[in-house]
Protein backbone atom coordinates (compact mmCIF):
# COMPACT_ATOMS: atom_id res chain seq x y z
CA UNK A 1 0.00 0.00 0.00
CA UNK A 2 1.35 3.43 -0.90
CA UNK A 3 2.13 5.54 2.20
CA UNK A 4 -0.07 8.42 1.02
CA UNK A 5 -3.01 6.04 0.98
CA UNK A 6 -2.71 4.97 4.63
CA UNK A 7 -4.43 8.03 6.15
CA UNK A 8 -7.30 7.83 3.70
CA UNK A 9 -7.71 4.11 4.36
CA UNK A 10 -7.57 4.61 8.12
CA UNK A 11 -10.28 7.26 7.98
CA UNK A 12 -12.50 5.02 5.88
CA UNK A 13 -12.16 2.20 8.40
CA UNK A 14 -13.46 4.25 11.31
CA UNK A 15 -10.41 6.34 12.11
CA UNK A 16 -10.31 10.06 12.67
CA UNK A 17 -12.47 12.00 10.26
CA UNK A 18 -12.07 15.65 10.94
CA UNK A 19 -9.56 18.46 11.11
CA UNK A 20 -7.44 16.55 13.61
CA UNK A 21 -7.14 13.60 11.23
CA UNK A 22 -6.89 15.40 7.93
CA UNK A 23 -4.63 18.22 6.91
CA UNK A 24 -6.07 20.89 4.66
CA UNK A 25 -4.05 19.52 1.77
CA UNK A 26 -5.55 16.06 2.17
CA UNK A 27 -9.09 17.45 2.42
CA UNK A 28 -8.52 19.43 -0.77
CA UNK A 29 -7.03 16.42 -2.53
CA UNK A 30 -9.89 14.07 -1.65
CA UNK A 31 -12.66 16.61 -2.22
CA UNK A 32 -13.23 17.66 1.37
CA UNK A 33 -14.49 14.36 2.64
CA UNK A 34 -13.02 11.62 4.67
CA UNK A 35 -12.28 8.03 3.71
CA UNK A 36 -14.11 5.88 1.24
CA UNK A 37 -17.41 7.48 0.36
CA UNK A 38 -16.51 10.63 2.33
CA UNK A 39 -18.90 9.49 5.01
CA UNK A 40 -16.48 7.77 7.33
CA UNK A 41 -17.36 4.60 9.13
CA UNK A 42 -17.85 1.20 7.61
CA UNK A 43 -19.55 0.07 4.47
CA UNK A 44 -21.64 2.98 3.32
CA UNK A 45 -20.91 4.65 0.04
CA UNK A 46 -17.53 5.14 -1.53
CA UNK A 47 -17.75 2.49 -4.21
CA UNK A 48 -20.52 3.26 -6.60
CA UNK A 49 -23.05 5.10 -4.49
CA UNK A 50 -25.57 4.09 -1.88
CA UNK A 51 -27.36 0.80 -1.63
CA UNK A 52 -30.31 2.05 -3.64
CA UNK A 53 -28.44 3.47 -6.59
CA UNK A 54 -28.05 1.85 -9.98
CA UNK A 55 -24.77 0.39 -11.07
CA UNK A 56 -24.26 -2.28 -8.43
CA UNK A 57 -22.02 -5.23 -9.06
CA UNK A 58 -22.97 -8.42 -10.83
CA UNK A 59 -24.00 -11.25 -8.56
CA UNK A 60 -20.60 -12.95 -8.63
CA UNK A 61 -18.85 -11.81 -11.77
CA UNK A 62 -20.01 -14.81 -13.79
CA UNK A 63 -21.69 -12.57 -16.34
CA UNK A 64 -25.28 -13.39 -15.38
CA UNK A 65 -25.74 -10.14 -13.55
CA UNK A 66 -28.60 -9.09 -11.41
CA UNK A 67 -31.22 -6.43 -11.94
CA UNK A 68 -28.45 -3.86 -12.24
CA UNK A 69 -28.77 -2.46 -8.74
CA UNK A 70 -27.30 -3.56 -5.45
CA UNK A 71 -30.63 -3.98 -3.75
CA UNK A 72 -33.20 -4.49 -6.50
CA UNK A 73 -36.15 -5.06 -4.16
CA UNK A 74 -35.56 -1.88 -2.16
CA UNK A 75 -34.77 0.08 -5.32
CA UNK A 76 -37.95 -1.04 -7.09
CA UNK A 77 -40.12 -0.67 -3.99
CA UNK A 78 -38.99 2.92 -3.65
CA UNK A 79 -39.02 3.93 -7.31
CA UNK A 80 -42.31 2.21 -8.16
CA UNK A 81 -43.99 3.11 -4.85
CA UNK A 82 -45.04 -0.48 -4.15
CA UNK A 83 -47.38 -1.45 -1.32
CA UNK A 84 -46.55 -4.22 1.18
CA UNK A 85 -48.35 -6.96 -0.75
CA UNK A 86 -46.55 -6.03 -3.96
CA UNK A 87 -43.21 -5.93 -2.15
CA UNK A 88 -43.75 -9.42 -0.73
CA UNK A 89 -44.65 -10.85 -4.15
CA UNK A 90 -41.76 -9.04 -5.84
CA UNK A 91 -39.39 -10.44 -3.21
CA UNK A 92 -40.54 -13.96 -4.11
CA UNK A 93 -40.08 -13.30 -7.83
CA UNK A 94 -36.60 -11.84 -7.39
CA UNK A 95 -35.57 -14.66 -5.06
CA UNK A 96 -36.59 -17.28 -7.62
CA UNK A 97 -34.74 -15.39 -10.34
CA UNK A 98 -31.66 -15.15 -8.13
CA UNK A 99 -31.71 -18.93 -7.66
CA UNK A 100 -31.98 -19.48 -11.42
CA UNK A 101 -29.07 -17.13 -12.06
CA UNK A 102 -26.97 -18.90 -9.44
CA UNK A 103 -27.74 -22.25 -11.08
CA UNK A 104 -26.74 -20.82 -14.46
CA UNK A 105 -23.44 -19.68 -12.93
CA UNK A 106 -22.84 -23.20 -11.57
CA UNK A 107 -23.66 -24.69 -14.98
CA UNK A 108 -21.27 -22.26 -16.65
CA UNK A 109 -18.42 -23.20 -14.31
CA UNK A 110 -19.18 -26.89 -14.82
CA UNK A 111 -19.12 -26.61 -18.62
CA UNK A 112 -15.96 -24.52 -18.52
CA UNK A 113 -14.30 -27.28 -16.52
CA UNK A 114 -15.60 -29.88 -18.96
CA UNK A 115 -14.17 -27.89 -21.90
CA UNK A 116 -10.81 -27.81 -20.13
CA UNK A 117 -10.95 -31.57 -19.54
CA UNK A 118 -11.79 -32.17 -23.20
CA UNK A 119 -8.79 -30.14 -24.36
CA UNK A 120 -6.46 -32.00 -21.98
CA UNK A 121 -6.47 -35.33 -23.83
CA UNK A 122 -4.30 -36.39 -26.74
CA UNK A 123 -7.27 -36.50 -29.12
CA UNK A 124 -9.95 -33.82 -29.20
CA UNK A 125 -13.29 -35.46 -28.39
CA UNK A 126 -15.58 -33.48 -30.69
CA UNK A 127 -18.80 -35.31 -29.74
CA UNK A 128 -18.04 -34.45 -26.10
CA UNK A 129 -17.48 -30.80 -27.06
CA UNK A 130 -20.84 -30.76 -28.85
CA UNK A 131 -22.53 -32.19 -25.73
CA UNK A 132 -20.89 -29.56 -23.50
CA UNK A 133 -21.96 -26.82 -25.90
CA UNK A 134 -25.52 -28.17 -25.91
CA UNK A 135 -25.54 -28.24 -22.09
CA UNK A 136 -24.40 -24.63 -21.98
CA UNK A 137 -27.10 -23.59 -24.47
CA UNK A 138 -29.79 -25.42 -22.45
CA UNK A 139 -28.67 -23.64 -19.29
CA UNK A 140 -28.81 -20.25 -21.02
CA UNK A 141 -32.28 -21.04 -22.41
CA UNK A 142 -33.54 -22.02 -18.94
CA UNK A 143 -32.23 -18.73 -17.54
CA UNK A 144 -33.82 -16.72 -20.36
CA UNK A 145 -37.14 -18.49 -19.84
CA UNK A 146 -37.04 -17.76 -16.11
CA UNK A 147 -36.32 -14.08 -16.82
CA UNK A 148 -39.30 -13.92 -19.18
CA UNK A 149 -41.53 -15.59 -16.56
CA UNK A 150 -40.30 -13.13 -13.93
CA UNK A 151 -41.04 -10.17 -16.19
CA UNK A 152 -44.53 -11.53 -16.83
CA UNK A 153 -45.18 -11.96 -13.12
CA UNK A 154 -43.86 -8.47 -12.37
CA UNK A 155 -46.06 -7.03 -15.13
CA UNK A 156 -49.15 -8.67 -13.64
CA UNK A 157 -48.22 -7.37 -10.19
CA UNK A 158 -47.93 -3.70 -11.16
CA UNK A 159 -50.50 -1.05 -11.91
CA UNK A 160 -50.44 0.83 -15.22
CA UNK A 161 -48.60 3.78 -13.66
CA UNK A 162 -46.04 1.50 -12.03
CA UNK A 163 -45.47 -0.29 -15.34
CA UNK A 164 -44.75 3.07 -16.98
CA UNK A 165 -42.16 3.81 -14.30
CA UNK A 166 -40.62 0.36 -14.72
CA UNK A 167 -40.42 0.82 -18.49
CA UNK A 168 -38.74 4.19 -17.97
CA UNK A 169 -36.17 2.64 -15.62
CA UNK A 170 -35.43 -0.05 -18.19
CA UNK A 171 -35.18 2.38 -21.14
CA UNK A 172 -32.85 4.77 -19.33
CA UNK A 173 -30.57 2.02 -18.09
CA UNK A 174 -31.26 2.75 -14.44
CA UNK A 175 -32.43 -0.85 -14.21
CA UNK A 176 -30.99 -3.76 -16.17
CA UNK A 177 -32.59 -7.17 -16.47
Amino acid sequence: MHPAFVAWWHAGRGGSCGPEGWSGRRRAWFGGGCGPGRGGGHGHGGHGGGDDLPGGSDFDGAGGGNFGVRRPLRFLAHRLELDDVQIAELATILDELKIERAQAAVDHRRTTSAFADAVLGEQLDEPRLDQIRADRVKSAERLQASVVRAIGRIHALLSAEQRKKLAYLLRTGALAI
